[in-house]
């Protein structure tokens, strides 16, 4: 790495990112799933105002970076969802972030991911490996935004994410306008996973992010050609190959590594 260490998601301070989402704020996502339950009472909003006047909360402070992506589930692929990602940088080669159904205050809190370094990744056992998705289709495929975030930051950012892999469990499926979800938060966790191929995400859900935040796919895939050359083969990009009843073609850039699970025996 060199001598300047700019982390995987800070592209400036603090007040400059406030400054460019104020200037370019993105569009409002909206989920209509809400909890089932009783409406707040004046008591409980009482305390709502108590807490939020004397209680610290520093561990929230830092999740500053919004991500805009898609996740399909790996068991169920054609199960997709437009995840909204807040993200806490704990180092340059590790973050985490808290998953939403949408950008609005009563969006619903669905799951979290982790994102570590290619390095990181390497590390890992095989075993382990299964679990984290490779980035570089979201990335080269235009599908991974920052909405708010002027086009040569988001660059930036994009470029520092090239080969970075991520673990996300969703945990609440709220569904979208066209797929019914729960008012509660039912089952095990499920394991999300990443597009690795054109075609796999469906049409309708893409155009709904692009029109609901005033993202153009197309024209962030296009500005983002130049990243190819910094892609590496990545484990888990055929993963969901032959999953989809649609055709599929590849993304450029975009390529599959395998991992050889070790013998056990001696």
């Amino acid at each position: 790495m060199s001598a300047l260490r700019i982390s995987p998601f800070g592209l400036a301070t603090g007040l400059t990112l406030a400054a460019a989402y104020l200037l370019l704020r993105p569009g409002r996502s909206h989920n209509p799933t809400r909890p089932r339950g009783n409406s707040k009472t004046p008591l409980t909003r009482l305390l709502e105002t108590g807490a939020t006047a004397m209680q610290p909360r520093p561990p929230l402070r830092g999740f500053h970076t919004y991500l805009v992506g898609f996740h399909p589930m790996k068991e169920d692929p054609e199960r997709q969802w437009i995840a909204h990602h807040w993200c806490r940088l704990a180092n340059d080669e590790f973050a985490e972030c808290v998953m939403f159904d949408g950008n609005t205050a009563d969006a619903n809190l669905v799951g979290i991911e982790y994102i570590i370094s290619e390095r990181l990744f390497n590390q890992l056992p095989p075993e382990e490996q299964a679990f984290w998705h490779p980035h570089n289709g979201e990335i080269l495929s235009g599908q991974l935004a920052a909405p708010g975030l002027p086009a040569p930051a988001e660059k930036m950012l994009m470029r520092r994410q090239i080969n970075s892999y991520g673990k996300t469990w969703h945990l609440w499926d709220t569904g979208t306008d066209r797929q019914p979800g729960d008012d509660l938060p039912f089952g095990e966790p499920k394991l999300a996973w990443s597009f690795n191929h054109a075609g796999e995400l469906q049409p309708w859900l893409q155009a709904l992010r692009d029109r609901e935040l005033g993202i153009n796919t197309e024209a962030r895939r296009a500005s983002r050609e130049d990243l190819v050359d910094h892609a590496h083969p990545q484990s888990g990009a055929d993963a969901l190959q032959g999953r989809f009843e649609r055709p599929t073609r590849e993304i450029p850039g975009v390529q599959g590594r395998r991992v050889r699970l070790e013998s056990t025996e001696r």
